[in-house]
């Protein structure tokens, strides 16, 4: 959160529900691309991309100095996202098993 906002956690919370439904309500890939190219700077969506490109990465038990290798990633921000993808609030893990089962042959 930026230091100079004055929302209260109520307000800072109803906001982000707020983004959060907007989200889900996205029904395409091609929705929720533009939504993002909309909300996000290209270097804060090319930032999200690393971040999920090195959860699936790490997925298939890469070491970090690989991945940073075939990324760019910092090695610190693959710590970072390891460390949220075993020890975090399991958006991750809930994404990774949605999208394999989605990505699965037999889903089709």
């Amino acid at each position: 959160m930026k230091p100079n906002r004055h929302d209260s956690e109520s307000q800072q919370t109803a906001a982000e529900n707020a983004l959060f439904r907007a989200i889900i309500s996205l029904r395409t890939g091609a929705e929720c691309r533009n939504f993002f190219r909309d909300l996000c700077t290209p270097a804060e969506l090319q930032a999200l991309v690393d971040r999920w490109q090195v959860v699936e990465l790490l997925e298939q038990g890469l070491t970090y100095r690989r991945i940073h290798d075939l990324t760019g990633v910092s090695v610190t921000t693959i710590g970072r996202v390891a460390r949220f993808l075993t020890d975090g609030f399991g958006g991750y893990r809930t994404a990774i098993d949605r999208t394999s089962v989605q990505d699965s042959p037999t889903s089709h």
